[in-house]
């Protein structure tokens, strides 16, 4: 059977996405194009690799076995790549890093810092939430991700290296704003901005507020932290946030963090990955940074300096 790696890299990303526009748009190729090589790879095989139903397309059983030895094979060519990149140290090489997107709000400063270092570096940064995280880390795509709380039904290298406490926010007109020791079952009483589902942040609240027989009554789903934030500002609800998204909300006394019992929820950041997995000198030497630099490096609010952020009651 007649094949080529372009073939087969093409035809791997059709079988990801399920679609050859998608496919084609992360290849930075045509649709024709796309539908042409994998039309040539179908030939040489002899067999249909896809089959179309209604508007969708699925792979046929000699497509499923197509799709595992092209995992197979382009995976053997991207060790032997980082088997090279290794050889070459940090002053060259590629590294892929997926991140929840709560981290967005600090990752990039550790990559700048990172790529000052070592200049020579490609960097490829996923922002994504949980679920898409976990995709991640069970396809094997990316070198490292950044995240909240690890999966348990994975196995994987996971590494602790910063506090991510979850506050309450409101606007400072609030009627709870100032109030010290405000009782958890308390914000029963208050409409939440929460993110989408599949967020950790979602998950984190809704295990914590569990775990003590409570829940949040009224709800209002956000897209995102941004959301949340300037809904918090507006006065739609109030919100459960990472410290580290609201440096700027809280420098401006535009939002502010109540003082509720029980809380701050803490949780952790890590950097993790496949358990056998082989990184890249690269993604070794940028896991070191971030376990050995980033709470020194980063200027976040803390839990330390929480208390000078709550109005004194």
């Amino acid at each position: 059977m007649n094949l080529t790696l372009r073939q087969l890299t093409i035809f791997e990303a059709v079988a990801r996405h399920l679609s050859f526009t998608r496919a084609a748009s992360e290849l930075h190729l045509t649709q024709p194009a796309v539908s042409m090589q994998v039309r040539q790879l179908e030939e040489g095989a002899g067999l249909p690799l896809f089959e179309q139903v209604g508007k969708r397309i699925f792979l046929t059983e000699a497509g499923q076995e197509m799709e595992r030895y092209a995992r197979s094979i382009l995976g053997t060519l991207e060790e032997a790549s980082l088997v090279f990149d290794e050889m070459r140290g940090l002053e060259r090489g590629r590294l892929h890093i997926a991140v929840a997107s709560t981290a967005n709000y600090f990752v990039p400063q550790l990559l700048a810092e990172f790529c000052r270092r070592y200049p020579g570096v490609q960097v490829s940064l996923d922002v994504t939430n949980r679920e898409g995280l976990l995709h991640a880390l069970s396809d094997n795509d990316t070198d490292l991700v950044v995240m909240g709380k690890p999966p348990d039904d994975m196995d994987l290298v996971a590494t602790i290296f910063m506090e991510n406490p979850l506050v309450a926010i409101a606007p400072p007109a609030h009627p709870l704003s100032g109030q010290a020791r405000i009782p958890l079952e308390r914000l029963q009483q208050e409409t939440f901005l929460v993110r989408e589902k599949g967020s950790g942040t979602r998950s984190a609240t809704e295990r914590f507020f569990v775990e003590r027989g409570l829940s949040l009554s009224s709800t209002m789903e956000m897209s995102s932290s941004e959301a949340i934030k300037q809904g918090v500002e507006a006065g739609l609800g109030l919100g459960l946030l990472s410290l580290h998204t609201l440096e700027m909300e809280l420098e401006l006394k535009r939002l502010v963090i109540l003082d509720v019992v029980e809380l701050p929820i803490v949780r952790n950041w890590y950097i993790m990955h496949r358990n056998g997995k082989r990184l890249s000198a690269v993604a070794q030497g940028f896991r070191a940074f971030v376990c050995e630099e980033s709470a020194q490096m980063l200027n976040l609010p803390t839990l330390q300096r929480l208390q000078e952020s709550i109005p004194a009651g």
